[in-house]
This record gives C-alpha cells, sequence and structure tokens, in this order.
C-alpha cells in the first residue's frame, strides 16, 4: 500500500469511530489514571560493553522505551539490552548511548531532542518512536513525513551509520488497555507499521523491525511498558533482525 491508501484507510476508520469518540476518550483516561506514570530509568545515560577492542558507536533515540521506563537504569532499558546482545552475539565493543524523553512523538523528537544528539559519529542509531503518534492519533501522512525528515536529519549527521526503527508498539498486545479503545489504537498502529515498512523500502542501510512477535504478561512492567525481562527479549530479538538486514554487521 502506498502513503495515500494508508491515509485513505486512516480517514474512513475515523469516521466510522467518530460517534464513539466521547466513550473512547473516557477509556483512555480512566486507562491513564489507573496504570500511572512510572519514573524513567535512573543512573546513566551512556556505557560501554567491552569486547574485542573493535568500537562500534551506538545512540538510541525516542520516547519511553528509550527513557527506559520499566527498568531500573539504562542498562536494563532499551538501549542497554540492544548494546548488551549486539556486543555478545559480535564480540565488539559497544559505547551506547540513550537519548529518550518519555511521551514525545516524532514531530517533537525533531525539535526537542535532535538538537542534543551527541556529535559523534555514530556506527548504528535505533529509532524507538511510534507509540504516542498511536496514543495521539497521528495519521499516516504525518507519521511519515515526520519519520522521514527525522531520519533524513540523522543521516546528514552521521553519514555512514545504518539506522535501524525498532517496531512501532504493538498495542494489540497491551494488557493494561480496555476495549474496544485497544482495538481502535490496534488498528492505528498497524497502520504505521506497514507505514514504516514501506518507507525504509527505498532506503539505503535503513532498516525496520517487522518480525514482531506477540508478547505475554511477563513482558510489561505495567501492561504498556516493557519491563526488564520485556526489554531483554525485544532488544535480543531486533538485534537479530539487524545483524540479518546489516550491509556492515551481518553474520
Amino acid at each position: 500500500m502506498s502513503v495515500n491508501e494508508f491515509q485513505k484507510k486512516y480517514l474512513l476508520n475515523a469516521a466510522a469511530f467518530l460517534p464513539f469518540a466521547p466513550f473512547l476518550y473516557l477509556q483512555g483516561q480512566y486507562t491513564r489514571w489507573k496504570v500511572g506514570r512510572l519514573p524513567d530509568a535512573s543512573g546513566k545515560t551512556s556505557g560501554i560493553f567491552e569486547g574485542n577492542g573493535e568500537i562500534v558507536k551506538f545512540l538510541a533515540i525516542g520516547e519511553s522505551t528509550v527513557a527506559g521506563i520499566g527498568a531500573e537504569n539504562h542498562r536494563e532499558a532499551l538501549t542497554g539490552q540492544f548494546a548488551k546482545h549486539f556486543n555478545k552475539q559480535t564480540g565488539k565493543t559497544v559505547h551506547w548511548h540513550a537519548l529518550g524523553e518519555s511521551g514525545i512523538t516524532i514531530k517533537r523528537t525533531l525539535a526537542e531532542l535532535v538538537p542534543n544528539v551527541p556529535k559523534e559519529d555514530f556506527d548504528i542509531i535505533v529509532i524507538a518512536l511510534g507509540g504516542n503518534d498511536v496514543f495521539t492519533l497521528n495519521s499516516p501522512q504525518n507519521f511519515r513525513r515526520d519519520m522521514s525528515d527525522l531520519i533524513s536529519i540523522l543521516r546528514e549527521k552521521n553519514k555512514n551509520a545504518e539506522i535501524f526503527l525498532a517496531n512501532v508498539p504493538m498495542v494489540r498486545d497491551f494488557i493494561a488497555l480496555p476495549h474496544p479503545l485497544k482495538y481502535v489504537l490496534a488498528q492505528l498502529a498497524k497502520l504505521h507499521h506497514f507505514n514504516a515498512i514501506d518507507l525504509v523500502s527505498d532506503l539505503e542501510n535503513v532498516y525496520y523491525f517487522d518480525d514482531v512477535k506477540k508478547v505475554n504478561e511477563e513482558f510489561f512492567s505495567d501492561g504498556i511498558h516493557p519491563s526488564a525481562v520485556g526489554y531483554d527479549l525485544w532488544s535480543e530479538e531486533m538485534v537479530n533482525s539487524f545483524l540479518r538486514k546489516s550491509a556492515n554487521f551481518s553474520n
């Protein structure tokens, strides 16, 4: 499907669900109150996993999973876990850096996080965004435009980096969300998922984690965000996928 087809489906779904909007809004507010807000991961936002001496510089940029909600520290959250599994699978020394903010969208990332990207030549950049674009009902056209802009800017800053997009969070698995709200948001997450797949298909050294499997209760810390166990499982799967796709680091 093209982005125009994704947009058309989005508008048709929006029209179909419009009569239920007040009820869906109340469900969302109730869920926000029930779940509450876990703190971001504590401690340093950068670190090293020692390997064979060949150094790989790795940046993760994104939303709550990069901020580390659900984990005690960043070594147990997405960035540290991805670096750990990459180190274990390749033997390379990994210098990692997490740049995340809970609740941030792709558009806000452009304005608020990109200016804070360290002035280094990163070899791998993981972009973990999309969940808040689902929760704010961002359209496929805006999602595509904003993600394209973000990739372009990161590419300009890091010309030789391989860029890997974490999957749009699979709302279908969020145990804290009630129906029909879960169904509605899951449909939008699915549109953004396939939109991202289509986006990266024409880009060089840009990949998307598309092999997303269903997860069980132990994956979550609060029914929405991963736990340390969830981050470990998710990151291992992403590293496996990245190494299969990578031009520079493939097994």
